[in-house]
């Protein structure tokens, strides 16, 4: 009978070191890359469109910004990932535009709020 206590010890022991391996966060992996290949290239234009199953990404380099463009818009890149990958994807994006904006400022994406100001300035 002198075993029950020990080994109820040892049971209460071994779920709380379970519990406590459940609450830690996952460790982080390495994953190596070969960029070795990679191809760089500019984008200053996006397009998302998708079906149920996946999201299609164009990437294009837009040579009149400002307004509506007169030429049609080349796209040089095209990505197409599942769902999964977007949300991933999404989140990385997200938290490095919020590192990115804790360092240097908000990002004003309207460009005609980012134009606007310094065009009054120049008039003063």
């Amino acid at each position: 009978m002198a075993d029950k206590p020990e080994k109820q010890e040892e049971e209460t022991a071994a779920a709380a070191g379970e519990e406590a391996k459940a609450q830690a966060p996952p460790q982080r992996q390495q994953i190596e890359l070969d960029e070795s290949e990679a191809i760089a290239c500019y984008a200053n234009f996006c397009r998302v469109t998708g079906t149920p199953e996946e999201l299609i990404i164009d990437f294009g380099l837009n040579t009149q910004p400002v307004g509506v463009p007169q030429n049609a818009i080349k796209v040089n890149q095209r990505i197409i990932l599942n769902y999964f990958t977007a949300k991933r994807m999404m989140a990385a994006l997200q938290m490095s535009v919020q590192r990115h904006e804790a360092a240097f400022g908000v990002l004003e994406t309207d460009i005609q709020k980012r134009v606007l100001p310094s065009v009054q300035r120049a008039s003063s």
